[in-house]
């Protein structure tokens, strides 16, 4: 089964969020040409697309957002493809409420002084993005990763 093309839409208006958001989710639609999609997974992104498609104008710029996210997702959790740096941004966030607010409160205890609290968190960050970064290279090497922005 093959994907439902995006109908071209007015990309010269002033509305420049529009244009970008439409430009995205192209750009996405287009890497997915290149691969190899089960049947499932081909009929939800059709409906994705049809959603878009037929929207309105009023709630087109909203539509487009929604209709990338929930592709994004589908692509994550169906086939495990992720765009560049998804796990490091996913693991940033992780690494400074996982590592970073504990490492704080441990040396916050330590040395009697709860200011130290926020000190964990940068370095919660960098753990967080290493562990993200290293993820990232596992799905390039395993041709999982999509050539575009997350």
């Amino acid at each position: 089964m093959q994907l439902i093309k995006l109908k071209p839409r007015n990309t010269n208006s002033a509305d420049k969020k529009l244009n970008e958001r439409y430009e995205k989710l192209q750009s996405l639609l287009e890497e997915i040409h290149k691969r190899e999609l089960p049947q499932k997974v081909t009929t939800e992104i059709n409906t994705e697309i049809e959603k878009v498609n037929t929207i309105q104008d009023s709630a087109y710029k909203k539509q487009l957002l929604k209709s990338r996210t929930k592709i994004l997702r589908i692509l994550e959790k169906e086939l495990k493809l992720v765009p560049k740096n998804y796990y490091r941004n996913l693991w940033l966030a992780l690494g400074m409420s996982v590592f970073g607010i504990p490492m704080g409160a441990a040396f916050g205890v330590a040395l009697d002084n709860m200011g130290l609290l926020g000190i964990g968190l940068p370095i919660g960050m960098v753990i967080g993005m290493a562990v993200g970064s290293g993820m990232d290279k596992k799905a390039t090497k395993e041709n999982r990763q999509l050539n575009l922005d997350s």
